[in-house]
């Protein structure tokens, strides 16, 4: 694979930089941008987050998937006679940009496509059109791919075409997940699953778009402890063994205690919530549960980084600070979460000027 080995997240973040500087270098100087080529592994998400991007800015995207075409007739679209002159003209496929931008042509897969396709396709990522039609302007070019090697079925590119694009590496990141998860209704069940369970994620069978996929055959099942062997079942169809083991156990043992967030949040007293946050917080044996305790701060912070959470009420920041407050939180994890509030908006971020929370914080260091 090639480029920086970055997650979902970091991605994004790049992508609004080179996108930025792309359009405004098209404006200023008529430039067309460079194609961008994310790799990864399976099911990691790519093509979820080119769309996740395009959402965001509220640009246009059109989808194509090269591996699709037989030859590259199917690229430059039915030929036609034109009635103006005794000349061949072509009717562009329907998924080429017809209006401008800003928006983005996703090839996705595209060293799954025969050699004699990413060839035609060259003369695309260089100038941005085929002989019989050309790309709007402001529109930006995206390709996904599959790391070269024995595990995929793919077609290398040569050095010609691989230096016509930026190239980047998506790795799979938790947390990104996670935040991806929550803001598109995954089973919060099993989103608190793969947090605990990370290593869980094997990029075999199991990853993130079959347990994606798992989920939400799962979501309907109130009581996943009372069908235990319907879960199984549907489980062992799309992940592998081990991920299923794991999933059996944290249903069995740890699911019933992990306290969500927006019950902490939205508690009329902390003082409803305090007890089932203590018993989380500690094994059978009594022994502190860093594992449960994890899970749950790291669910706070995505509830307070949502954009869904615009402000916080009186209630969010008592319930909040009694939080950080709690004895049975250990000081690494109080001092996590308390410097990734730091990083939120001031008015949430606020609540860290509490003297207490302040003292706790320091003691830690």
């Amino acid at each position: 694979m090639y480029g920086e080995h970055l997650t979902a997240f970091e991605i994004k973040d790049l992508l609004e930089y080179v996108f930025e500087v792309n359009l405004k270098r098209e404006i200023d100087a008529g430039e067309r941008p460079v194609p961008i080529c994310i790799w990864g592994k399976h099911g990691l998400g790519k093509t979820a987050s080119v769309y996740s991007f395009a959402k965001s800015k509220g640009w246009q995207i059109e989808y194509c998937a090269p591996a699709q075409f037989e030859e590259m007739g199917d690229f430059h679209g039915l030929p036609v006679k034109s009635e103006k002159s005794n000349e061949t003209r072509y009717l562009p496929p329907t998924w080429v940009p017809k209006n401008n931008g800003p928006g983005i042509l996703l090839l996705d897969d595209i060293n799954r496509a025969d050699d004699r396709i990413l060839r035609g396709l060259m003369q695309l990522l260089q100038n941005f059109e085929m002989f019989s039609w050309k790309v709007p302007p402001k529109w930006q070019i995206v390709c996904t791919a599959n790391p070269e090697g024995g595990d995929y079925s793919v077609t290398s590119m040569d050095d010609a075409m691989l230096n016509r694009m930026l190239h980047l590496t998506m790795i799979f990141d938790v947390k990104a997940w996670a935040s991806w998860a929550i803001e598109n209704h995954v089973d919060s069940r099993g989103i608190n699953f793969v947090l605990s369970y990370p290593e869980a994620i094997t990029g075999k069978k199991t990853t993130p778009r079959s347990l994606v996929q798992v989920f939400s055959q799962l979501k309907e099942i109130p009581d996943l402890k009372k069908e235990l062997r319907k879960v199984s079942i549907i489980a062992k169809s799309g992940l592998d063994e081990t991920t299923v083991s794991s999933l059996l156990s944290f249903i069995t043992t740890d699911l019933e205690f992990l306290v969500g967030a927006e019950e902490i949040l939205e508690a009329n007293s902390f003082e409803e919530i305090k007890n089932r946050i203590k018993q989380a917080a500690r094994g059978q044996g009594g022994e502190i549960r860093i594992d449960r305790l994890h899970v749950i701060c790291t669910r706070l912070f995505m509830a307070l980084s949502s954009e869904n959470l615009k402000n916080l009420s009186a209630k969010n920041r008592n319930n909040l600070i009694n939080f950080l407050k709690l004895p049975e939180l250990p000081a690494d994890l109080r001092f996590s979460l308390h410097r990734d509030i730091a990083t939120l908006s001031e008015e949430k971020s606020s609540i860290l000027n509490d003297e207490e929370i302040s003292s706790l914080v320091l003691k830690a260091l």
